[in-house]
């Protein structure tokens, strides 16, 4: 059962759907709030809101998935929901994120940046228990795209069609 329901939709300031927009909006979203921007990489999204009043962000992708940090060597799993507040260097009361520690997985309850600026972001579970990590290593270049114009279409009747690729 989705925890996301229409009258929460309705009253989202920005909604979006489709993978690509939503993980622009996605890692936008974690850079205007001074956060790293590879924290979340969510596949196959089908749906992204932010209502900016509570804070409340959502994220919906296709199939829960799986994604090592290399630079820090964890494994973290994401549902197919992945629902939280958030706010400038916090992010709290987050759902659908697990972390593997030994055998265990621990689900992940607030992340934040430490205060005063120490290059660490810290990881905390619903327990208390935290962990911090560099931030850097959650940080992911971006890629920039390149948006072409095709002219023609179907049958010559001068539609413009748009490709986008990463360059």
């Amino acid at each position: 059962m989705s925890l996301i329901t229409e009258e929460i939709k309705a009253k989202a300031d920005e909604f979006y759907t489709g993978n690509a927009i939503c993980q622009q909006k996605s890692k936008q979203l974690l850079k205007d709030m001074g956060l790293p921007n590879g924290l979340l990489p969510l596949q196959d999204m089908e749906e992204c809101g932010y209502i900016h009043d509570t804070g409340f962000v959502w994220l919906k992708q296709k199939n829960k998935t799986q994604h090592k940090f290399e630079k820090i060597g964890k494994l973290v799993s994401y549902a197919t929901e992945v629902t939280a507040l958030i706010e400038p260097g916090r992010i709290k009361k987050l759902t659908g994120v697990k972390t593997k520690e030994l055998l265990l997985w621990l689900t992940l309850s607030d992340i934040y940046l430490d205060d005063p600026p120490t290059g660490k972001i810290s990881f905390q579970v619903p327990a208390g228990l935290s962990r911090s990590y560099p931030v850097k290593a959650f940080e992911v270049e971006e890629e920039e795209e390149e948006v072409k114009v095709v002219e023609g279409g179907v049958g010559g009747g001068g539609a413009a069609a748009v490709e986008v690729k990463e360059v």
